[in-house]
């Protein structure tokens, strides 16, 4: 980034812990003058969601969403931080048509599986990894996506894969997975920032 292009302003919504919003914190601080994107809103549906902590230890703004189906709400609030591009990052939510349709083009998710296998509502966290398994296959991965009006059929962005072992459990696949969550989601972020900079 140039001195005169101001990043990214990118919301982060979340409904865990928050290792993937750290990771993206972490990548983006230690790009330096080069991040195009900055998180300035954690929003979650959980008040005592991990997401929140990290966000205040960052001194980045944490916001819970009372009504998650309530499009406008989360709208307006979006709106009011100038949010460009919003990242869902373990958000267990349907994000409503009001606000897939103002941030079309601007709003990702990370899933962990190798889309279009594995997805669709109720699919997520552990469920997906026993399914991977029970299914018999050698390979699973993350995969970052658009986001529209169903659950994990957005254009696919990017993909990272990742063996599964002889013996993996669910909790061990879980682990590389999201391993490989940490390294390519900041990193397709970065540059999603940089296209939509540009495009300015």
């Amino acid at each position: 980034m140039t001195a005169t292009t101001a990043p990214v302003r990118l919301a982060v919504l979340a409904s865990g812990g928050g290792s993937n919003l750290q990771a993206i914190i972490d990548h983006l601080e230690a790009l330096g003058d080069e991040r195009a994107a900055e998180v300035v809103l954690v929003a979650s549906d959980r008040a005592d969601c991990g997401a929140l902590a990290k966000a205040r230890a960052n001194h980045i703004t944490a916001a819970v969403i009372e009504k998650p189906a309530d499009g406008p709400a989360l709208a307006r609030l979006l709106d009011m931080h100038r949010v460009d591009c919003v990242a869902l990052a373990g958000y267990l939510k349907f994000v409503p048509t009001e606000v897939t349709s103002q941030w079309r083009g601007r709003i990702v998710n990370v899933h962990p599986a190798l889309l279009p296998k594995f997805g669709g509502a109720g699919m997520y966290g552990r469920r997906v990894h026993e399914a991977v398994i029970a299914a018999g296959e050698r390979v699973s991965g993350a995969t970052v996506h658009h986001v529209d009006g169903e659950f994990d059929s957005g254009a696919i962005i990017s993909q990272q894969r990742v063996p599964v072992e002889p013996g993996d459990t669910p909790e061990s696949l879980a682990a590389r997975v999201l391993a490989a969550e940490h390294h390519l989601y900041p990193r397709t972020l970065q540059v999603l920032a940089v296209r939509l900079s540009t495009s300015r």
